[in-house]
């Protein structure tokens, strides 16, 4: 009986690797924040890596003009750290912003409490 590689696996390569990175990623900023006060806290709400894996979007959970531009100074330290804790052949450019999917549910968190409000 022939056994397909990806069965093995409960989700894509794509995913597993997205998710790899995410976690090394939000590993090292909590490192940088303690030496880059413009980083502070912030969370890693998720990765994507383009399909030829040349480069990655790190989502994350806000992101402030100072922290971009801190993050974009670090750039190649972190990837750098991605580089030494993965056995990638090529580490992708990454790049940051602030996640979507957080300021839309804050958009309908907002409207709803102004619905609320409105309503009282």
């Amino acid at each position: 009986m022939a056994h397909d590689k990806a069965s093995h696996h409960p989700y894509p390569r794509s995913a597993r690797l997205n998710e790899i990175l995410r976690e090394v990623i939000s590993e090292e900023l909590v490192r940088l924040a303690d030496l880059d006060d413009r980083i502070g806290f912030l969370t890693v709400t998720g990765v994507d890596t383009t399909p030829d894996l040349r480069g990655a979007i790190v989502f994350l959970d806000s992101l402030k003009t100072e922290t971009k531009e801190a993050l974009d100074e670090r750039r190649a330290q972190i990837q750098a750290s991605v580089n030494a804790q993965t056995r990638m052949k090529r580490t992708p450019k990454l790049s940051f912003m602030a996640d979507p999917a957080i300021a839309a549910g804050d958009a309908v968190e907002e409207a709803l409490r102004r619905s609320q409000h409105d309503e009282e």
